[in-house]
């Protein structure tokens, strides 16, 4: 028995599929591209640098798309945060063997309102400890839970406690114009 197709879509359900086809690529490229800008927002807030930034996204990209078996399941945003936080350490390790240059920052006595505050709290956030730094961002800026940071950096609920403590406070005291009263020790 021969198969008759319908002429020009009249079958409506072809012309329901072809419908539903291209809101589902939009929708799942929409998915994409927002966790590819949060990706590379949370690289910027840790490194700085934009340059470095797009170099660890795509580093981290890389890195995903190479070990995608070993995936379990869960949270991709989670497990894309943890690459990328895993090679921004080995970064600053690399880093940490060769020579540093701080550059000046600049005291302009001519700043109010937003601007002055805005490199107030920018300048805190630069002196803090990268871990005290990644804790506060995840926490206040992404809005992630405490157990979330946890698993994030794979240690105990009351480091993430302890850090987001003393990196509040550091920032505090910086911004009041005061040194923090936390040392850190070695």
């Amino acid at each position: 028995m021969p198969l008759i197709l319908p002429q020009d879509g009249a079958d409506p359900r072809v012309k329901r599929a072809q419908d539903v086809r291209p809101a589902a690529e939009k929708t799942t490229a929409n998915w994409r591209r927002a966790r590819l800008e949060k990706i590379n927002h949370d690289a910027r807030a840790l490194t700085h640098n934009a340059d470095v930034a797009d170099d660890l996204v795509q580093d981290t990209l890389v890195r995903a798309l190479r070990s995608d078996r070993l995936f379990i399941g869960g949270d991709v945003s989670s497990w894309l945060y943890t690459i990328l936080t895993n090679l921004n350490k080995n970064r600053r390790r690399s880093l940490a063997r060769r020579p540093q240059f701080a550059p000046l920052l600049e005291n302009n006595p001519d700043a109010s309102g937003t601007e002055g505050e805005s490199r107030d709290i920018a300048k805190a956030l630069a002196t803090l400890v990268e871990e005290q730094r990644a804790v506060l961002l995840l926490v206040m800026l992404e809005g992630l839970s405490y157990r979330e940071v946890a698993d994030i950096h794979g240690v105990p609920i009351g480091t993430v406690m302890s850090r987001l403590a003393r990196a509040r406070a550091h920032v505090k005291a910086v911004i009041e114009g005061g040194r923090s009263e936390l040392r850190r020790v070695k």
